[in-house]
């Protein structure tokens, strides 16, 4: 036969261990499935910019080997700045805190290699002095933003990105009036 107090000690257990459950589960999401959501967060930050710097360098190239050359590169990065895709940093690519470089290079016949490439005659652009290939890059670039901030995490450093395209035009029409 059962007493009183062995019939409510079941309940009694049974009352313990939801508060366990509740405090177990506190414990883990405190510990593990809320910074695992920041840690995915963070990623997907970095992996959207990490995207739109690759397309940037892409579209920089292409619009470097389909207009005039100039020996500094500056209608390119003037390009590059008024054209950046949206996302988090863009700002340190229109103030030019992340740095861009455009080269030039002629093709060596002999060889077959690549060379930094000059005009003889000193002048950009022009119909008879065309480089081979263009090479920009984004370099010196640090990551700052988003939940960096919010956490002060360290920058990240983005290693240099780089795109090289064969020049696909000089950048003048028929009449040799060059396109900046």
């Amino acid at each position: 036969m059962r007493g009183v107090g062995q019939a409510s000690r079941p309940v009694f257990f049974k009352q313990r261990r939801s508060g366990q459950a509740t405090i177990e589960f506190a414990l883990l999401y405190t510990a593990a499935i809320l910074p695992l959501t920041f840690m995915a967060i963070f990623v997907s930050e970095m992996l959207w910019v990490w995207h739109s710097v690759v397309d940037f360098t892409r579209v920089g190239a292409n619009y470097a080997a389909t207009h005039c050359w100039m020996g500094d590169g500056s209608n390119v990065t003037t390009y590059m700045t008024t054209h950046v895709p949206r996302m988090i940093d863009m700002d340190k690519f229109q103030t030019g805190q992340a740095g861009l470089q455009v080269s030039y290079f002629a093709l060596d016949p002999a060889t077959g290699q690549l060379s930094p490439f000059a005009c003889p005659s000193g002048a950009d652009c022009s119909a008879n002095c065309i480089p081979d290939a263009v090479t920009v890059s984004v370099t010196s670039y640090q990551f700052t933003k988003g939940l960096s901030t919010f956490f002060k995490l360290p920058p990240v450093t983005i290693p240099p990105f780089a795109t090289s395209m064969p020049m696909q035009s000089v950048g003048c029409d028929e009449s040799g009036n060059c396109l900046p």
